[in-house]
């Protein structure tokens, strides 16, 4: 090589793992986790999903147990989703005062006062049809299902909840909420909204999760279509102007074009869902020994944060925590 040829060294700021550490760009911590958790009526229940390997749907009288190590390692917030047996085709279970999300958020906050509980507010795990809202004409009618979900988030609230998380994709849905709470005296609480939300594939294991599938057709005509980028920021754009205090964007992994749509186009915290089927994948592919489960996860998590994610709502929070913790 001669002399007078100029190039960039970069491979200086590579050359061991401190210096890789000193000038890293992004980093993951346990607090940028949500840990979703399925709550099902019953007693001494903690059942395995089959199509999740690690995560259970888990009765109120191990909850305590099952959150006393999500606080231990370090994870601020929990996310709950309810899983009832009697359903209806208005969703009672939702909005209740003794529903199953009502009654776990009041048993956490009580033993952990310091978790943030989100709890979920949408109608499909307790719908009888498993739509998100109610049903005229074989069709989700938006505005009647507004006024459930306003009992829900109110309901949500009543019980402790500290964020609404409110997931249906109903128009208006920010703002019908936003108004139920002010007038209930919950001014001061938070919404999450599922601003962009997909309807995507990667869905699947959750709806053997919380049992949710749809008893016919699909959620076509309320998520979006998986083709369209502009759309989100419209979504996203009407939430904002009505009241969300968060953007989550659902899913993560095939959509982090649209996780930096967001993060570049408004400045309230956006959270990236790594869906079901996403963990299943590398569930399924860490199991058969295709690949390095740890590095898989810590890889993919970091990808979210540099596209923009400020919080990350995930089922691998609990081992990231352990990981990060080593």
């Amino acid at each position: 090589m001669t002399k007078n040829i100029e190039f960039k060294r970069h491979r200086r700021l590579r050359s061991s793992a401190s210096m890789r550490s000193l000038v890293r760009e992004n980093h993951l911590r346990t607090d940028d986790f949500i840990y979703p958790m399925f709550v099902i009526e019953g007693n001494t229940i903690k059942n395995e999903i089959a199509s999740m390997p690690g995560i259970y749907q888990i009765s109120l009288d191990l909850l305590v147990e099952e959150v006393r190590e999500v606080h231990e390692l370090g994870i601020k917030a929990i996310m709950f989703f309810g899983v009832i047996h009697d359903k209806d085709e208005q969703g009672t279970g939702a909005f209740v005062d003794n529903g199953i999300v009502q009654e776990a958020t009041k048993m956490v906050k009580s033993k952990f006062p310091d978790m943030l509980v989100i709890a979920d507010t949408c109608l499909c795990e307790y719908t009888s049809h498993g739509h998100c809202g109610v049903i005229h004409n074989h069709d989700v009618d938006n505005d009647e299902s507004l006024k459930l979900l306003a009992k829900t988030a109110v309901s949500q609230a009543n019980a402790g909840a500290d964020i609404i998380a409110p997931s249906n994709m109903m128009d208006g849905f920010v703002a019908v909420i936003r108004e139920a709470l002010d007038t209930a005296g919950f001014k001061n609480i938070p919404i999450m909204s599922y601003a962009v939300k997909y309807s995507s594939a990667f869905y699947g294991p959750f709806r053997d999760a919380a049992d949710s599938t749809p008893q016919f057709g699909d959620r076509k005509t309320y998520q979006m279509d998986p083709a369209n980028r502009l759309e989100a920021i419209r979504e996203a754009e009407s939430d904002i102007e009505e009241g969300a205090d968060f953007l989550i964007v659902k899913p993560a992994l095939s959509y982090l074009d649209i996780v930096r749509d967001v993060r570049n186009n408004f400045n309230v915290p956006v959270v990236a869902y790594n869906v079901s089927g996403e963990y299943s994948m590398v569930k399924a592919a860490a199991l058969n020994g295709w690949i390095n489960e740890k590095e898989i996860v810590l890889e993919k998590l970091t990808s979210m944060k540099r596209a923009g994610a400020d919080l990350i709502l995930t089922y691998f929070a609990k081992d990231a925590a352990k990981w990060l913790n080593e």
